[in-house]
């Protein structure tokens, strides 16, 4: 039996970085071999985008970093959601307020842990428009429940099943 690789997690890294390229952004892949635990690399990749913006290390924005692999999520709720959603909500703890920052998290193959949604995107203004919608976003996360938190901001990325899947694709955005 022979086998044939007819995609990558790097390859799905470098389209992302072609298109940011594209729309006019520095796009710097950081790895495709990302993994631990969700919302530690949640805090990592905010981490980056909180340097940016307080130093210009390691570039001036406007940026696009991005990263691929798979983490995984300690489950200590009986929440509904993925590793990706959970993954944009811890995120969003940490670049609350930040301005023209964006963090997105997707399934290569359309789905995230046992929902519809590929994954989730958050910004510096999730939390705000979380609390004026009267969720709790601490508890979400601790609650592994991302899925109706972020499906009650119309911020689920639903593309429906992809028939492939070369792990995640990560973006934090600092424009």
């Amino acid at each position: 039996m022979k086998s044939l690789m007819v995609a990558s997690n790097i390859q799905a890294l470098e389209a992302a970085k072609a298109e940011a390229q594209r729309l006019g952004l520095r796009a710097m892949i950081l790895s495709s071999f990302i993994e631990g635990e969700t919302r530690d690399v949640a805090r990592m990749h905010a981490a980056l985008a909180l340097e940016v913006r307080a130093s210009g290390n390691p570039v001036t924005p406007p940026v696009c970093f991005i990263t691929g692999g798979e983490t995984t999520v300690t489950l200590k709720g009986k929440g509904k959601g993925g590793r990706n959603q959970e993954f944009a909500l811890a995120a969003a703890l940490d670049i609350a307020g930040l301005r023209d920052v964006v963090v997105l998290s997707a399934g290569t193959d359309g789905t995230d842990g046992p929902t519809d949604a590929a994954g989730a995107i958050a910004d510096g203004d999730t939390l705000e428009r979380a609390v004026a919608a009267g969720l709790k976003p601490r508890a979400a996360l601790d609650g592994n429940d991302a899925y109706p938190f972020f499906e009650r901001l119309s911020d689920l990325i639903i593309t429906g099943p992809t028939r492939t899947n070369v792990m995640d694709v990560r973006l934090v955005l600092v424009g």
